[in-house]
């Protein structure tokens, strides 16, 4: 098993990439620490992780909350005795994310606080952690809109992205040398619950398709696999680089007519 002896924490672990993240890494030997706001979501996948044999714990975490984030950290290390990968993976795509003309301030704020912020503080929280159990891995969820930018107006989200690519860079390169390797999983578009409420006609599912070479939305378990190659020790010589799983769309991409 790729993850045996090894202690994850996940947050937005009871939905899309976080919930097959998690389950995906306990039968391969990891205990989890499912991070999640959805109460009922995250102990569902505690309770699935258990019923197959594996081990983990949910504790409840607005990752926008310095105090949560601490807190999460604390619960791995105090349940499992270490960390070592911490998959900052909690997001949100608004509704009414839009463009700069018309996007709020309030929806602007809220995206930053969790894609953003709620990367910093889980990595300024977990690192530490990963530095006691002697290094480990920091997968960082970012977007391939983060590289090429959305056919379909997100500005908070297409930002809040851009800004997860940096960070992670500029940590990879500060924690080269202590054993931490720090990276950005970069997922095209998923059929997941987040992108379908969001592209929510046929017509803006068909406008973000026509860019994929593939045809087709990435399924979650997709990303999770990606997650799994760079949470173990496969990955051993890659930091600071810019994940992508996407279908092929940033190979092909062209600017719409």
């Amino acid at each position: 098993m790729r993850l045996n002896d090894k202690v994850a924490l996940i947050t937005g672990a009871g939905n899309g990439i976080g919930r097959e993240t998690a389950l995906l890494f306990a039968r391969e030997g990891a205990a989890v620490v499912v991070a999640d706001v959805n109460d009922s979501a995250g102990e569902k996948t505690v309770a699935d992780i258990v019923a197959a044999g594996g081990r983990a714990i949910y504790k409840r975490s607005d990752v926008s909350k310095a105090a949560d984030c601490e807190a999460m950290v604390a619960a791995a290390e105090q349940t499992f005795g270490k960390l070592n990968v911490l998959f900052n993976n909690a997001g949100i795509m608004h509704g009414d994310d839009d463009n700069a003309m018309t996007t709020e301030e309030s929806v602007w704020d809220l995206t930053m606080a969790i894609n953003l912020k709620g990367v910093f503080f889980g990595c300024k929280y977990g690192i530490p952690a990963l530095k006691r159990a002697g290094g480990g891995s920091v997968i960082n969820t970012a977007s391939f809109v983060a590289l090429l930018g959305a056919a379909t107006p997100q500005i908070a989200y297409t930002a809040s992205k851009g800004g997860v690519l940096a960070m992670t860079r500029e940590l990879a390169v500060i924690h080269a040398r202590e054993n931490i390797r720090v990276n950005s999983l970069c997922p095209g578009p998923l059929k997941t619950e987040l992108l379908m409420n969001f592209l929510n006609t046929e017509a803006k599912k068909q406008r973000r398709l026509v860019h994929v070479p593939m045809g087709r939305f990435g399924e979650a378990s997709e990303i999770a696999k990606a997650a799994l190659f760079l949470a173990s020790d496969d990955s051993s010589y890659v930091t600071g680089a810019d994940f992508v799983v996407d279908g092929g769309i940033t190979a092909a991409y062209v600017t719409p007519e």
